[in-house]
């Protein structure tokens, strides 16, 4: 008793698997529209969410930086202190000077530290000016990021308004194409996705209309047209790599 051959993708004429290419495409053209209902606002929500997290980084930097200025002024009030305890021990010190040199050697110390004091003074003058500044980019970005938010939350609004409009629907269209790609042997399906990928408006396979590709609009020679016709093989357009369908193969009713 012979086998029977268990008919696979591979097994099926070409002309069915063109169909089922075509049918997929306009599974994934209506996924396309949907897309193109929700405009840009997929990608503004993704930018203003990385503007949020960027300026969250730039304020949390300037909070260290202001910390970092704190800690700074407070080493220079500690050198004032100690530089004013060492002027006043020298002071003490000269006013039971022996002799000229030791005279000399105090009031070059005092001399030293009081130039200590007006550079620690300086530091911290230049340090309250940079923490000044500072403050005032913390409450920029703070206001900028009320803003972002306040756009953020508007746009994820509206983009979960459309989405909950359109989801079912997707998902219905997502699993006919799922169910269709299983009709269609894997190495051919890859390739149209890959042309699908590459050309404008996402359109992988296109009827003939009027002699020429329905992708590119390039005329078609009549020996080429009569094969994709004959739909016994695929056939792409030389010019934008497409592959091409006979109208009524695809079920399209030509005036």
């Amino acid at each position: 008793m012979a086998t029977r051959k268990k008919v696979t993708v591979e097994d099926i004429a070409v002309d069915e698997k063109l169909k089922s290419l075509y049918k997929l495409q306009s599974y994934l053209s209506e996924i396309d529209k949907i897309k193109t209902l929700r405009g840009e606002l997929p990608l503004e929500v993704a930018d203003l969410d990385d503007e949020i997290a960027g300026l969250g980084t730039r304020i949390n930097k300037f909070e260290l930086d202001l910390k970092e200025l704190g800690e700074m002024t407070r080493q220079e009030k500690f050198k004032i202190e100690t530089s004013k305890t060492k002027i006043e021990k020298y002071n003490k010190q000269l006013e039971n000077v022996r002799n000229s040199k030791e005279f000399d050697h105090l009031s070059k110390e005092v001399e030293f530290e009081t130039l200590e004091i007006e550079l620690a003074e300086k530091h911290i003058r230049e340090n309250t000016q940079s923490e000044k500044l500072i403050k005032e980019q913390i409450t920029a970005a703070n206001e900028q990021l009320k803003e972002k938010n306040f756009d953020l939350e508007a746009k994820k609004k509206e983009l979960d308004d459309i989405v909950s409009e359109t989801k079912a629907q997707e998902e219905k269209i997502r699993e006919k194409a799922k169910k269709t790609e299983t009709t269609i042997e894997p190495r051919l399906l890859t390739a149209f996705k890959r042309i699908r990928k590459n050309a404008r408006n996402g359109l992988g396979i296109v009827p003939i209309q009027r002699g020429a590709c329905g992708g590119c609009f390039n005329k078609i020679p009549p020996q080429k047209q009569m094969d994709i016709k004959m739909g016994k093989k695929i056939i792409v357009c030389e010019y934008c790599g497409r592959i091409m369908i006979d109208p009524e193969l695809a079920g399209i009713t030509t005036e």
